[in-house]
This record gives C-alpha cells, structure tokens and sequence, in this order.
C-alpha cells in the first residue's frame, strides 16, 4: 500500500468495542446529532423483521436517549410478507414508488438508496443491509460511533469477516472465512488498487453497512444499481479527501450468498460504475451475455447492465424545497 494509505489504515481503522454505547450517548446529546437508519429491503421477510427488533431493543427503546431517531424500511417492490414483517417489528416501512413519484422508480439497490434521503431526517444516515442473519446492533452503533466522535469524519464503512458457505448457525463445517466477498476480491479490491490506490485499506468496499454525513451524501450521485457502494467510496474520496473515510470491524457478516450467474451481473455493474468515474464516457454495448445448460446445450442470456445515475440530491428540487419548508 502507499505510504498514505499505511497511515490512513492506522489512523483510521477502528473496532465498535472501541467507542461503548454511553461514550455515544453522550456525544450524540452534546452535539444534538441526529441519526436516520435506513434498511432496503426487496423480499426479506425472513431477516428484516429481526435486525428492526435488534435496532429498536438496543438503540432506540433500551438507552435513556435512543442512539437511533429514525428506522426506516424501503420496500423495493417485496413480493413477500417483507413489508408487514418490518413494519410489525417497529420500523417505519415506506414503499420505493411513494417516494419522488414525478421520476419513475429504475430497479436497483443505489435507486432505494437515493430515494431514501427524501424521506428520512437524520444529520448521519446509515444503511444496513436487510438480509443479514445474527445481527448485532454493533452494525449500527460501530459504524455511526467515528461520526459522533470525530468531526473530521464524514463516511464510515463497516468491516467483518465473511464467511462463504455460512448460514445462520454460523459457517460451515470446514470453510474458512473470506476477507471479502468474491465480487470484492476479484473485481472491486483490484479496481480500487489500480485505479483508486488511496481506497486500497478498505477492507469491504462493496459492503452495504456504512455511516455518512447527510451534508456529504446529497452532494453525491448514485448509480441505481450494484455499483452504488464503489460510486459513493470513489466519489466521496474525490469530495472530501482520505482522512475524512473510516472503517470499523463489526466483527462477521452472516447473510444469503447469491450464485454465479447474478455475481457476474453486479461484477459487470460495478466494472460500469468504475469505467464512468475513469473516463466519463460510454459503453460501445452496456450489456454481458451469460450462459447457462440447457436440454440441447448451452443458452446465451443477456442482461442489460445498469447504467444509471441519479444527480446529487441536493440538486432535486423537491429536496431543496423539503429543506427551505
């Protein structure tokens, strides 16, 4: 690594047992911060009702001033009970098409992520992931801690082992756990170490638990789909500089592995959001053509490959006319 990164790595990676819940507390209430959790969420009712149960016990109905203000829940368009289950379990459930109705809603993770700061408050959002299993809510108050702590801080990312082949019960029996996960480790750490060599001390830059300033992240735009954690890690270096990033190690990440197939498809998402930030140009052809066995052979599948972006929120007018209101 750089000789800054080896620093920045030093200086700015830190564990969730390092700041205690009542250390928090008293921050939080000193700078009368206000933090927004917010959980996107497209059929998971067997997960999402347990992290909002963990979240409300731990940091919003347990301490004497909750940590958390706001617990939202974006329904990308669940099939499922996911929706009925958060909302029972005490979240605030908003569904993706209600929120900014004049632009129609793309599919995609960063599109919910997007859309989500017009419907939450708080001075730091942070989003967590609606299919992790064993949730602690050290997720939320480890990653939320350096933003109430450290006022040069703006955009925390959570790290943790993560183990492939692990279930609820912890990982199985002869696997060994994985620094990052296989899209991680063969597209984005090379990427970012190429491309982006100050980024290369992330340990998970493609996770989907992260803190950051409301103040950083309506200057920032999203890509809609897969690519929108390496979009926000590389813009935000650009915006505010190194040493305004962090980490914090959670401990492990127990969630639902996808297959091959759809890892390709975020791979090739994620190389799209990179190429855009190289170049600022365009794909001859923005599609990948996978391949799968059937009766007589292999069948070509092609996608389409998210090439979408939402401006700045700042720059959207209902949001800056929420704000002047």
């Amino acid at each position: 690594m750089l000789e800054e990164v080896e620093r920045w790595f030093a200086d700015r990676s830190w564990s969730a047992a390092d700041r205690p819940l009542d250390q928090l507390l008293c921050a939080k209430r000193a700078a009368g911060t206000t933090v927004s959790v917010v959980l996107p969420a497209l059929d998971e009712e067997e997960t999402v009702g347990a992290i909002v149960e963990v979240i409300r016990r731990d940091l919003i109905d347990g301490p004497a001033v909750p940590l958390v203000d706001e617990l939202i829940v974006i329904d990308s368009g669940s099939t499922d009970r996911t929706a009925e289950v958060a909302a029972k379990a005490g979240a605030r459930v908003v569904h993706r098409d209600e929120i900014l109705p004049r632009i129609p809603a793309l599919p995609g993770k960063g599109e919910v992520l997007w859309r989500s700061l017009l419907v939450t408050t708080g001075d730091i959002v942070c989003f967590v992931d609606a299919d992790l299993r064993d949730f602690s809510s050290a997720f939320v108050s480890g990653i939320v801690g350096p933003l109430l702590t450290e006022p040069d801080v703006q955009f925390v990312k959570a790290m943790y082992d993560r183990p492939f082949g692990a279930d609820a019960d912890g990982p199985a029996p002869g696997k060994v756990p994985a620094q990052g996960g296989r899209v991680t480790e063969l597209v984005a750490r090379p990427l970012l170490n190429l491309h982006w060599p100050q980024l290369a001390g992330f340990v998970q830059p493609l996770g989907g638990e992260y803190a950051v300033r409301r103040s950083l992240l309506e200057r920032l735009p999203f890509p809609v789909g897969y690519g929108v954690e390496l979009g926000l890690l590389v813009d935000a270096l650009h915006t505010v500089g190194l040493d305004a990033l962090a980490q914090v190690d959670v401990g492990v990440r127990l969630h639902r592995h996808q297959d091959g197939r759809a890892l390709g498809r975020m791979a090739a998402a994620i190389y799209r959001t990179a190429q855009l930030r190289l170049s600022r140009g365009h794909l001859v052809r923005p599609e990948l053509t996978q391949f799968e066995r059937g009766p007589n052979g292999f069948v070509p599948r092609t996608y389409a490959v998210d090439t979408e972006e939402r401006p700045p929120m700042a720059e959207v007018k209902e949001y800056s006319g929420r704000r002047v209101a």
